[in-house]
């Protein structure tokens, strides 16, 4: 889905929609704000429903890596490192840097943010990184917040508390882990 659907979506369920104007509404408070809302929400489902990464980094031994490093050579944002391997190692710093035991190839798996939304951000060029099962949610979530401030109808709360339900049935899994036992199991 690109930035210019989503807008489309989210102002389509609050009816503020106009597909004649260049910001694809009327109202210039929601046109100044949709970005950073759609921005916000995007990055709270995403510390849900993590976006997962990998990376393979030479490294000699004693050698620290950070983000800033997987950050470089992988360019994207580091949210969140995952599992490390190939190569002995142990983490620092609370697990945001790894130090590398040996030399050789270490494989990193690790969670990113998206792409941040701004004001020159083409609508139509932009695809969001994030499943299909969170871009469902996430218009509900914009409207919430695009419609919090307005008093005289209560369409704010009420796409909010729809949002809330569908986050809670949302399924951070990517795949699910087995177990395979060999040679039977004695009950």
């Amino acid at each position: 889905m690109t930035l210019l659907e989503m807008k489309k979506k989210v102002l389509g369920l609050i009816e503020e929609l106009n597909p004649e104007s260049e910001l694809l509404t009327d109202d210039p408070d929601i046109a100044t704000k949709i970005n950073d809302v759609i921005n916000q929400i995007m990055f709270e489902l995403v510390r849900m429903k993590k976006l997962p990464k990998y990376i393979e980094i030479e490294v000699n031994t004693g050698e620290l890596i950070d983000y800033s490093r997987i950050e470089k050579e992988s360019g994207y944002e580091v949210y969140q490192l995952n599992l490390v391997e190939g190569v002995a190692h142990e983490f620092k710093a609370q697990g945001t840097v790894i130090k590398a035991l040996e030399s050789g190839t270490m494989g990193i798996d690790f969670f990113i943010y998206p792409e941040r939304i701004t004001e020159k951000t083409n609508a139509k060029g932009y695809e969001f990184e994030l499943p299909s099962d969170v871009l469902e949610i996430m218009p509900y979530g914009v409207a919430g917040d695009l419609l919090k401030s307005d008093v005289s109808t209560s369409y704010g709360k009420i796409y909010s508390d729809r949002y809330e339900t569908m986050k809670l049935q949302l399924d951070p899994r990517y795949n699910m882990s087995g177990i395979i036992v060999e040679g039977g199991v004695r009950i």
